[in-house]
């Protein structure tokens, strides 16, 4: 089973290992780094004793499962679906990935024709409920497509709900995004999203750990998100309940210091009561792209200062707003009575009344002032004269 010194030989026993070393295995990788992969597929090809950090039990499994992998297979079947992998150190090889230590993935299979490390660069993860609402579908769309607009990568899982209505925002928007699976990228997982998840492989990228055929389980489904809060910028989590798989990848990607971001939603959302959790700690709250970009873009990508609409009485001079505020809601008042409520002198109440007769806001009665019917409305309303 030895393949040092063969052709390929490198690439062969990484191959190989994704049939043996699961997902995420930190001893795995320990053995990687310290002895490198060909002699730990000579050591499992011998079968001896087992590595540090190995059970007897756990090294007889890997042991059978390294006699039975069949890694030129493998490379010939991912070829035949259009997939290549990619080793750390390759030119394709994001270098974000290394962060995860000796959790680091032993090489992807990459499904899709644009470059994996070109497109990480640049690139933001959204990700939330399976099972999520309407409002929730509608944030996830939306903020991808707006990130897809400016130059983003949408990176997500793939799954139903958040991550899939991410990646048809990404993908409405004619830009990029990355799926990220827990099974072989030949065969998409859900099955209702092969449609999609085909589509994603010819506009974008389909990526993953496990060799071809090679299917989910519960566990591969939590290792996978670490790669997804590696591989990019910043997490966006759009509805999440407590125990929730994309708070996983919100708390690695904290772990890794990229940045965390929530979606808020309704307070009594059980669906928005992890986002809400996250937002208690170091999150940060977004509401749209803008909000996404000056977190993780480029210095200077800031976003709009948020202020309501500006009104005409807004432009008043501080003073004259205040005696415009003097005035009763109804009925006539005497410059007096104006005077001392906006705490000014009755000349300089007086001066400013005129000013605001000549914008529309009063009118004089008698010796009285009032204001107008427009000014009462447009107060209402929220809107001023003009």
């Amino acid at each position: 089973m030895s393949v040092d010194g063969e052709p390929g030989g490198e690439l062969l026993a990484r191959v190989l290992l994704t049939r043996v070393i699961e997902p995420g295995d930190e001893a795995g990788g320990r053995w990687v780094r310290e002895l490198g992969v060909a002699e730990v597929v000579r050591r499992l090809g011998e079968g001896g004793a087992p590595l540090p950090g190995a059970s007897g039990k756990r090294w007889a499994g890997m042991v059978a499962r390294a006699q039975a992998a069949r890694p030129r297979r493998d490379l010939e079947a991912a070829r035949d679906a259009g997939v290549r992998f990619v080793s750390p150190g390759d030119a394709e090889w994001p270098g974000q990935l290394d962060d995860l230590g000796d959790a680091r993935p032993l090489g992807l299979w990459v499904r899709g024709r644009p470059s994996l490390r070109m497109w990480a660069l640049r690139s933001v993860a959204v990700v939330g409920a399976r099972a999520c609402t309407e409002y929730g579908a509608h944030m996830a769309a939306t903020l991808a497509a707006g990130l897809a607009e400016q130059g983003w990568v949408v990176v997500s899982g793939g799954a139903y709900g958040v991550d899939g209505a991410a990646h048809r925002g990404a993908l409405g928007a004619g830009g990029a995004t990355v799926a990220v699976l827990a099974c072989g990228v030949d065969r998409p997982y859900p099955r209702g999203h092969t449609r999609l998840i085909s589509r994603i492989a010819e506009q974008g990228l389909v990526i993953g750990e496990l060799p071809p055929g090679d299917h989910p389980t519960p566990s591969r489904f939590i290792l996978r998100n670490r790669v997804i809060a590696a591989l990019t910028r910043g997490t966006v989590v759009v509805e999440a309940a407590h125990r929730s798989g994309s708070l996983v990848t919100a708390r690695a990607a904290q772990r890794l210091g990229r940045h965390t971001m929530g979606v808020p939603g309704p307070a009594t959302s059980g669906l928005s009561a992890g986002v809400h959790e996250l937002l208690r700690g170091e999150a940060v709250l977004v509401t749209d792209v803008a909000d996404v970009v000056e977190l993780v873009g480029d210095i200077g990508e800031l976003a709009p200062d948020r202020r309501g609409p500006v009104l005409p009485r807004d432009l008043l001079e501080p003073a004259t707003r205040q005696v415009l505020a003097a005035l009763p809601g109804r009925g006539a008042a005497w410059p007096d009575e104006i005077a001392r409520s906006a705490q000014t002198a009755q000349d300089d109440a007086i001066a400013r009344l005129y000013e605001l007769r000549a914008l529309g806001y009063v009118e004089r009665h008698g010796d009285g002032w009032k204001l107008t019917r427009q000014a009462v409305m447009s107060v209402r309303d929220g809107h001023g004269p003009g």
